[in-house]
């Protein structure tokens, strides 16, 4: 099977999943408007277009075809519904899988009617949709009822997120996330849950905030912590690359992702894997991967005070992190490893060749 993977080189995603492809046999040409900024796979071909995002959406469309035609794939697989969905739609090649990432099908069609429109003809342009989620392709549906929807989640590593009893000092707990420290992402909300938890649980345990990741709040959330005088208790670690997330995952004892819009929640299942409790949101993506009660609490969104009791129930209860941090190990070893993922994307693959051959009379995928 040989695959032309249209996306953002820049990304780990798309790299994960090109690497991930090439290590079941399939043959990956890896086409980006994005430079390469993660090691790839040398079964991977790489293929940097000419012009550079965002040009390179529309002034690369000649560079594509001749690609195309030289390297002869058996699919297209664009990924992200806007630019290089337009990119792909531009190309005129089929069988075309046109991947939606979140940002694409949830912020870009609000923006306008336009936009909207823009995005309807890219998605109405595919062989078919993928999404990493039921929530998300529920969205995707609202701009553009597709005939075809595969579902293809982004799995976790089970082998490289894996329980780790870290070292404790007597009486401390951690609490923490790792999320981009963007309005979105409800980092704010995490903070005033903290606080609240802070003062309702007093000197019985001395629980930490850890938060991993870089954006453009980093700064007010700062500030945040100070005037809720907790910011002793909170840590700023910074941007960590997806290699170091299981060892900031293994310093944690609850993990916490209060998303105000999130269209999956694979950090959620990271930490899972690593058998964390998690405290989340009620956002799409949060609650497709969560089962409350068992591997951790739903809480309404933008709600510190159920947040924090949530997190006082875990404080309180060391059997009952464990007990729903082994249920959340099981739930990904279940349903998402990164195993299931790429033999679900190359069903997927196989599926969207037979459609094209039906439709058109072509060849299909080997």
């Amino acid at each position: 099977m040989r695959i032309m993977l249209l996306a953002n080189a820049g990304a780990i995603h798309s790299i994960r999943w090109a690497n991930g492809l090439a290590s079941h046999g399939v043959e990956v040409h890896l086409v980006s408007a994005h430079r390469l900024s993660h090691d790839l796979d040398p079964r991977v071909t790489f293929h940097l277009l000419p012009v550079l995002a965002p040009l390179g959406y529309i002034c690369s469309v000649v560079s594509l075809q001749r690609l195309l035609k030289v390297i002869e794939p058996d699919l297209l697989n664009a990924h992200y519904a806007t630019g290089y969905g337009l990119l792909a739609r531009l190309s005129r090649f089929r069988p075309l899988l046109l991947s939606v990432w979140g940002s694409d099908v949830y912020d870009f069609p609000v923006k306008s009617k336009l936009h909207r429109w823009f995005l309807r003809k890219n998605l109405s342009a595919a062989t078919a949709i993928g999404s990493t989620s039921r929530c998300m392709a529920a969205e995707t549906a609202k701009t553009f009822q597709a005939e075809h929807v595969f579902i293809t989640p982004f799995g976790v590593d089970e082998k490289l997120f894996l329980p780790v009893g870290g070292a404790r000092k007597a009486g401390e707990l951690i609490i923490g996330t790792v999320k981009t420290l963007g309005s979105k992402y409800g980092i704010d909300t995490l903070i005033a849950a903290f606080a609240h938890a802070c003062s309702a649980i007093g000197d019985d345990v001395d629980i930490r905030l850890e938060i991993s990741g870089d954006g453009p709040d980093r700064e007010e959330l700062t500030s945040l912590a100070r005037r809720l005088h907790i910011g002793s208790k909170v840590t700023f670690h910074g941007w960590v690359a997806h290699s170091d997330v299981p060892a900031m995952l293994h310093r944690m004892d609850i993990y916490v992702a209060l998303s105000r819009l999130e269209s999956f929640g694979v950090a959620i299942l990271e930490a899972g894997a690593c058998e964390l409790p998690v405290v989340v949101s009620d956002a799409d993506g949060p609650v497709e991967v969560t089962v409350n009660g068992k591997t951790g609490f739903i809480v309404p969104r933008e709600d510190p005070v159920a947040a924090a009791e949530a997190l006082l129930v875990l404080i309180r209860s060391a059997q009952l992190r464990k007990d729903m941090g082994s249920a959340g190990r099981e739930q990904v070893l279940a349903n998402y490893t990164w195993e299931h993922s790429i033999e679900l994307m190359i069903k997927a693959y196989r599926q969207v060749g037979a459609i094209h051959q039906r439709e058109n009379g072509a060849g299909k995928l080997s």
